[in-house]
């Protein structure tokens, strides 16, 4: 990723929120190499994990599964160091964008050669080549015709500004010519390449209502369908399904429960034939219970057909299950599965940033009669993320502890059962 001849590098972020010298970082970096005459010469884009909690999710809409496994700013910086190298930099809200890359090489103890005056800023120079224009990158496009239709995706807007960017130059003459030589005497420093590609948008995948793992599949296919040399112990069946029950409590697989789920599968010595037994007894418990007199009510009968394809069961298989218990209602069929259930009382911790806000959620909590909690630790018994792959410090106690992390809307479900 060489830098190329004297040009402009077009770049946008997205970060996790507006202060880059206090805890907010980078989520994903977009770079658009623009040449003197305004034409676009290369692009570049990539995730990063921040290695915190994502913030505004409803903003840029990436999620923590999306950046599991993306590359740090470090891994990038030599990279990005690079492709910036004896360019001017330019942005819309320019500010913005060379503060939080500051922060972001200075977290790595790197000064670089970045400042505001000699860039150019698309949003501060618009009331000149765009009169009467609002501010917004959006606004601004709108006004001078270019197409804006991923805002709030980096490689998007980072497009969008060089859009903007070729139309000021059209008319701009010689007003930045000296920045180019400003940029090409700037001394960056020298930084290794991080060896870990770069990862676009759209490259992770969360398990989610699919059960598909992060690269495609789902998780049932990542264990070995061979039995396994190590016996699998006796309490092997019930050690997995409490552990699958805690995954379900939202209805929802996360990719790191999706891999949790594969890793413990492994040590107790189970196969995927094993394991989709298991499943099969698991749907039978949870129809046991929905039993009101010789049929599965209709709501677990609902619950029980979304579980399906988390389960990696034909819906066919799983409607089988239900009949055979209805059919013998009157002695239970199958092991009994341990439930987990909340208790009055229970601490409920809360992560990320929720619909209707924090506040909200935990007032819900308190009038079913649960403790909210500000941090996690081993006596909570449920933490409540926005994000179910979140890599907040909360969440991350709670893999460690393990403790269940449901999705806000799987915590609404827990709320709704506990009332029954």
């Amino acid at each position: 990723m060489a830098g190329g001849p004297s040009g402009f590098a077009v770049l946008d972020l997205e970060t996790t929120g507006l202060w880059p010298h206090r805890r907010d970082r980078v989520v994903e970096i977009a770079v658009v190499h623009v040449s003197p005459s305004g034409e676009v010469t290369g692009r570049w884009s990539t995730l990063v994990n921040p290695e915190r909690d994502l913030g505004a999710r409803h903003i840029h809409g990436i999620s923590a599964a999306d950046v599991l496994h993306a590359p740090r700013f470090g891994d990038v910086a030599g990279e990005l160091a690079a492709l910036l190298r004896g360019r001017v930099p330019a942005a819309h809200n320019l500010v913005f964008d060379l503060g939080f890359l500051t922060a972001e090489f200075g977290r790595l103890g790197v000064t670089v050669p970045l400042a505001v005056e000699h860039g150019v800023c698309t949003m501060r120079e618009a009331p000149r080549f765009l009169p009467h224009a609002p501010r917004t990158l959006a606004d601004c496009c709108a006004v001078a015709g270019i197409r804006l239709d991923k805002h709030h995706e980096a490689p998007a807007d980072a497009e969008a500004a060089a859009g903007l960017l070729r139309r000021y130059l059209a008319s701009a003459g010689s007003r930045w010519d000296r920045l180019f030589g400003i940029a090409s005497r700037a001394v960056w420093p020298e930084l290794p390449a991080g060896g870990r590609p770069w990862v676009r948008r759209g490259a992770g995948r969360q398990v989610g209502q699919s059960g598909q793992g992060r690269h495609g599949g789902h998780f049932t296919a990542r264990i070995p369908d061979v039995a396994s040399p190590v016996p699998a112990a006796p309490d092997a069946g019930d050690t997995y399904l409490t552990l699958l029950d805690r995954v379900l409590l939202d209805f929802h697989i996360a990719v790191e429960e999706g891999e949790s789920l594969v890793r413990v599968a492994s040590e107790l010595g189970l196969s995927r034939s094993d394991v989709w037994v298991l499943h099969r007894e698991y749907v039978a418990a949870l129809a046991y219970e929905g039993l009101a007199g010789d049929a599965v009510t209709s709501d677990v009968r609902r619950d029980l057909l979304l579980l399906a394809p988390l389960l990696d069961l034909p819906v066919e298989a799983v409607e089988a299950v239900m009949a055979e218990v209805a059919g013998r209602a009157a002695d239970r069929p199958g092991r009994a599965v341990p439930r987990f259930r909340l208790r009055p009382g229970d601490l409920v911790a809360f992560t990320g940033e929720m619909e209707g806000g924090r506040d909200t959620w935990e007032a819900r909590a308190r009038g079913a009669g649960f403790v909210p909690h500000p941090g996690v630790t081993k006596r909570v018994r449920l933490v409540v993320s926005a994000d179910p792959d979140s890599l907040s410090g909360k969440a991350k106690k709670a893999r460690e502890y393990g403790i269940p992390i449901v999705t806000p809307g799987g915590f609404s479900r827990l709320l709704r059962d506990t009332r029954h």
